[in-house]
């Protein structure tokens, strides 16, 4: 027997302050499918929101660590305790079972990985496990909002045909809209709560007025309502197709920098000071869960050609070998053999801050140098487990106690900035210096270093 409660926001004729107050006051519950480091900050503002959460995940594991208070979503600040708190007061559980969730929600928010493959095609078969759960608990105005990032037209065509097929309801009697996330590592609860206004595309009108209603409640900025949920799931892919066309130019121009004979990364700085302006920063690679992956979200699904947006992916997948050819001509100006040598990489993670190594441009380098002959090591913070990468894990203060021909740059943690640059011994010759992020002060000293974008010092 279905254990849902009769209020329900899709199709409610109720005024809008009375339907406000069932959600928030826990008379319509809510299911969040995916508690990962994205998912469980977001099941918890739900329930901080409604006070009525379960939030659905396979892993046992994550389950019960929840269950018990606790979190497992390592480094996002204020989330342990938020946690802590929402499970004390009954106003989040979690289950592994999704269509438990599904009987008892009228709310379902879906925010699982969708991966793309070794072929570079999105995997969206976890999405699709998920939507038939949900089908097997789906009543009549109940609403189903997805939060993952997938390819345009997903909404509309995949989703909305499995939950009509599976549940044996039409769209109109339920509910459908794709509201992206818009969130990063290290800041979740802070983007989830307003740090940017909320994208509310419905499947049909009352999908979005629903949807709406919600997030407003939500996000303090408000919400941005949108023609469809195609239109919506292009804007979330849109904001990262922007950053990683723009990276590659910046990281194009990186690349002419000796044969300029400027600092590029001087005149980007410049350029960036006219407002129609905004070169971002170049660097080793682009790392990370969303960048490197969404423009396969409209590349291989779609037959229209996309040459500038591969392109950008191309330039950008070429960085760690050129920072690795960088290497290899600084080591040849100082008759020194890469085959044997010592090579530290300073920051192993995508970007500063955060334990997430997927796509990290460190992966690459890693690799390319061993394939090369050199021995790698490598040192961050972040981490406790190394074992993706090839290469030797040091901590911070082991550097010390080593001989390095080079070292590398590639993500800048706040630990490095008291790195004594004076007492890194070296193998032989000048230490070569190979700065990504053009983050280093080392004027005054001895090393002989090069930064991607500015060049010599």
């Amino acid at each position: 027997m279905s254990t849902k409660l009769a209020d329900k926001l899709y199709g409610s004729e109720r005024p809008e302050p009375v339907q406000r107050e069932a959600l928030t006051n826990g008379q319509i519950p809510v299911a969040v499918y995916g508690l990962g480091k994205m998912g469980l900050p977001l099941a918890s503002v739900y329930a901080e929101t409604t006070g009525n959460v379960t939030g659905a995940d396979v892993d046992p594991d994550v389950v019960e660590t929840i269950n018990s208070g606790g979190c497992h979503v390592k480094r996002e600040p204020g989330l342990d305790a938020f946690v802590s708190e929402l499970v004390a007061d009954e106003s989040l559980t979690a289950t592994p079972e999704p269509r438990d969730a599904a009987a008892r929600a009228n709310v379902h928010v879906v925010i699982v990985p969708t991966p793309i493959t070794d072929e570079h095609e999105p995997d969206l078969a976890i999405l699709d496990a998920v939507v038939e759960d949900i089908a097997t608990g789906l009543s009549r105005g109940d609403l189903v909002i997805i939060e993952c990032t997938v390819p345009p037209q997903t909404t509309a065509h995949r989703v909305r045909s499995t939950l009509e097929s599976k549940s044996g309801l039409e769209l109109g009697e339920f509910g459908l809209a794709f509201c992206p996330e818009r969130t990063s590592s290290g800041r979740a609860l802070e983007d989830i709560r307003g740090a940017y206004p909320k994208v509310v595309g419905g499947a049909d009108n009352e999908s979005t007025r629903a949807a709406t209603l919600i997030y407003e409640e939500i996000n303090s900025k408000g919400v941005l309502p949108v023609s469809d949920t195609t239109t919506a799931e292009a804007v979330k892919v849109f904001e990262g197709l922007y950053r990683d066309v723009n990276i590659a130019l910046a990281n194009e121009l990186a690349t002419m920098t000796d044969e300029l004979g400027i600092d590029v990364n001087e005149a980007i700085e410049v350029a960036n000071t006219q407002p129609f302006c905004n070169i971002h920063d170049p660097g080793p690679g682009v790392g990370g869960h969303c960048i490197p992956f969404y423009p396969y979200f409209v590349i291989e699904p779609f037959e229209t050609e996309t040459p500038l947006i591969e392109t950008a992916r191309a330039v950008n997948d070429s960085m760690p070998q050129f920072a690795i050819d960088k290497l290899r001509e600084e080591f040849d100006a100082e008759g020194m053999a890469f085959e044997d040598s010592s090579i530290l990489l300073l920051g192993l993670t995508y970007r500063p801050g955060v334990e997430e190594i997927r796509a990290s441009p460190s992966l690459d380098i890693a690799a390319i140098g061993s394939e090369w002959g050199a021995d790698m090591y490598g040192v961050d913070p972040m981490l406790d487990d190394t074992s993706a990468f090839d290469l030797t894990q040091l901590d911070l203060e082991d550097i010390y106690e080593q001989s390095f021909d080079a070292v590398v740059m590639v993500t800048h943690h706040d630990d490095f900035d008291d790195i004594r640059w004076d007492e890194i011994s070296r193998s032989e010759g000048q230490l070569v210096v190979i700065d990504g992020r053009d983050t280093l002060d080392l004027d005054g000293s001895d090393h002989r270093v090069y930064t991607i974008g500015g060049g010599y010092v």
